[in-house]
Order: C-alpha cells, then sequence, then structure tokens
C-alpha cells in the first residue's frame, strides 16, 4: 500500500508530464500492485491541483474495441474539467498533447443527481435531461500508451477534451442502444459503431459509473455531462485534421484542430 507522499510523487509525475508534454513509463512499471483505488487518489490530486470547474465524468475503454486496442479488461473513469471544453469553431493546438486521439460517444446531460452505490439504469434515464453528439478527445501521459488500468485511471482516464453538437435529444425520443455513428476526418469515412457497442447500452455505463465512483465519495450530478465510453475505436490526431461525427437521430458534432506551426 503506497504512502501519501508516494501517492503524491506519482501524481506530481503524471501532472509534469501533461505539462511538458513528456510521457513518463507506466506507473505499475515501478509499483506493479497499483491499485484502483490508489490510482484514483492520483487522479483525485491531480484533479484537485488543476483548480477548475468539475462539469462532469466520463467512463473509458467501455467497449470490446476499446478494450482489445488498449490491452485491459475492464473499464476505466475519470473527471471532465472545464478547461477540456473544446469549441466546434475554434481550432484545438494539436501541439498540446502526447498522443492525441478522438472518439465518438453519446454525451448525456444530467437534469438531477444521481444515486450512487445503488444506482440503476432506471435512474440513470430518469435523471437525463438529453442525449447529444459528442467528441471526446483522449490524450496519455504514459508512454507509447502502454497503459494497465492503474495507470489509465491515475492519469484521469486519458481524459483531455471534448466536444458537444448543439442537439438536445430528450431520452424517451430515441433508443440509447441502437445509435449509430460514423466519425469522418476530412470527407473519410474513419470510424464507424453503435452506441450498444458500450456495455450493451451506454445507461448502463453511467450507472455503473455513479456506483463506482460513489466508493470514493463522488456523485454524478445535476448539471454533469457524463460520457459513457466510444461507439467505435479511437482514431490518430494529426496536426491540420478536421472530423466529424454524425449520429442517427442525434445529429452532428465536429472538431478541428490547427495546422502544424512551422515558427
Amino acid at each position: 500500500m503506497l504512502t501519501e507522499t508516494e501517492l503524491r510523487v506519482l501524481a506530481d509525475r503524471l501532472h509534469a508530464a501533461e505539462r511538458d508534454r513528456a510521457p513518463i513509463p507506466p506507473l505499475v512499471s515501478e509499483h506493479p500492485d497499483l491499485t484502483a483505488a490508489e490510482a484514483y487518489a492520483i487522479q483525485l490530486l491531480n484533479v484537485r491541483r488543476r483548480g477548475e470547474a468539475v462539469v462532469g465524468h466520463k467512463v473509458g475503454l467501455s467497449s470490446a474495441a476499446m478494450q482489445a486496442m488498449m490491452g485491459v479488461d475492464e473499464p476505466d473513469y475519470g473527471h471532465l474539467l472545464a478547461g477540456m471544453r473544446l469549441s466546434e469553431t475554434q481550432p484545438a493546438p494539436a501541439s498540446r498533447y502526447c498522443y492525441p486521439r478522438v472518439e465518438i460517444e453519446v454525451a448525456f446531460l444530467l437534469g438531477a443527481d444521481l444515486p450512487g452505490r445503488d444506482c440503476t439504469e432506471a435512474d440513470v434515464l430518469a435523471a437525463t435531461e438529453a442525449f447529444a453528439p459528442s467528441i471526446e478527445l483522449i490524450d496519455s501521459r504514459i508512454a507509447d500508451w502502454k497503459i494497465s488500468l492503474a495507470d489509465t485511471v491515475a492519469d484521469n482516464a486519458s481524459s483531455a477534451g471534448f466536444v458537444i453538437g448543439a442537439a438536445r435529444v430528450a431520452p424517451d425520443a430515441v433508443d440509447p442502444r441502437t445509435i449509430d455513428a460514423v466519425l469522418y476526418r476530412g470527407d473519410e469515412e474513419v470510424a464507424r459503431g453503435r452506441s450498444d457497442a458500450v456495455l450493451g447500452n451506454p445507461v448502463t455505463a453511467v450507472a455503473w459509473l455513479a456506483r463506482t465512483v460513489a466508493a470514493f465519495g463522488v456523485r454524478l450530478r445535476a448539471g454533469h455531462l457524463v460520457l459513457p465510453g466510444a461507439c467505435a475505436r479511437a482514431v490518430d490526431v494529426h496536426p491540420g485534421d478536421r472530423f466529424r461525427a454524425v449520429f442517427t437521430g442525434l445529429g452532428e458534432v465536429g472538431v478541428t484542430f490547427e495546422e502544424e506551426s512551422h515558427g
């Protein structure tokens, strides 16, 4: 079991890796017994250090495709902060990140607090004000994405940014299990999936998240955004890329990345 000082040292390393865009070796290479609870404590240290408003939460690695891609066998979870919000109209700086990738997700906008340890899918649907189209930007401060579950939880579930489209669709207006989503880079289709890739139903992922973080004293609150996980594999980002995601019944959302600077 790691001491508070050891947890702070690991949090400092991840913070510096993000700040300096200098990825570090997996934490488990030095601490192979790092637990999920210890990893979440590291995550919380860096969330508090940033001093930004928490605007939501995310589930990551919730599809078979993403778990296979990353070599893990269960989801991770993290915080979404105000400074992570990206614009559909202003290009994002690709140079800010280590290994940026984008994913397509059905976003949940909560109109009421979710229960904690006893949260059910019915609770999630009752508390959800609307679904919205979203693209999440993920990044790893762990070198070459060589992550274990503990590494990615400590690294705030590889969170980096998100953009939410304009559409707001009531939960009873669409089946959250059957939303098709296609991601384009320019005019080229680069990923395609369906919302039931996320634990069979993204609602299930949100209920799982509410129960999981309750053990750490965290609640999903009214006004929060929840990203339940990707409908399809993640796609690498390069400077100058322009992405557009199209969701059946939810509309579209897009994000562009700045061209590489040669100055």
